[in-house]
């Protein structure tokens, strides 16, 4: 492959972290996995978002920030490649969402600060999928935290996400996941494997996974 770190994006449940999994594996990346589960207060945010949405954007961003500079600074001698199943800009793209417009002033104040001294991707792959798909994927891993998230939420961060990608200037894969099964359909993934072996100019290219 071309690229010796790519980061894989996409809204809640569009399947970053199996694709992930199978990219590593194919590859023989390292892997940089979000460790969501550590998070402690991210079942009381789905309890109570208003009382619990800054403390747990700070936890995401401390741990993300330790992560990856770790990591990322960390060179191994027998892999080449990294991918990682989020992006650090993920923190002000929930933080929008999340975040009262007071809170998300001091929030984006913290991230400018930290922010330049991550590394960022060679190449970012987004996974869209309608909100339909996303419940799907959703109900079906089971959190139990995340079983009454709303339509209403999911099209939030669908909508901040797309607006990023317009603007950003990461060279970015954009992958219509609607009917993607990685885990059962061979053609998936090697139309991935594909897309990453090609040399892109900067820019955002479009895939359809049939």
């Amino acid at each position: 492959m071309k690229y010796n770190f790519v980061t894989i994006e996409g809204n809640i449940g569009a399947g970053k972290t199996t694709l992930t999994h199978m990219l590593s594996k194919h590859y023989n990346a390292r892997l940089i996995l979000e460790a969501f589960a550590d998070n402690p207060f991210l079942p009381k945010f789905y309890e109570n978002q208003e009382l619990y949405a800054f403390p747990l954007e700070l936890f995401f961003m401390a741990e993300r920030y330790k992560q990856l500079k770790d990591l990322l600074q960390t060179k191994d001698m027998f892999q080449n490649i990294t991918i990682s199943d989020y992006l650090f800009t993920k923190c002000l793209l929930f933080a929008k969402v999340n975040l009262p417009d007071d809170e998300f002033r001091l929030y984006q104040k913290l991230f400018d600060i930290i922010a330049p001294q991550i590394i960022q991707p060679d190449i970012l792959i987004y996974l869209h999928a309608p909100i339909s798909r996303l419940k799907e994927n959703i109900k079906k891993r089971n959190r139990s935290y995340e079983q009454n998230i709303s339509d209403k939420y999911l099209f939030e961060l669908q909508e901040t996400y797309t607006n990023y990608i317009k603007q950003h200037n990461i060279k970015t894969l954009f992958v219509d996941v609607s009917n993607a099964d990685f885990l059962g359909d061979t053609r998936h993934l090697k139309i991935i494997i594909d897309a990453l072996d090609k040399e892109y100019a900067d820019g955002q290219y479009y895939i359809t996974l049939p």
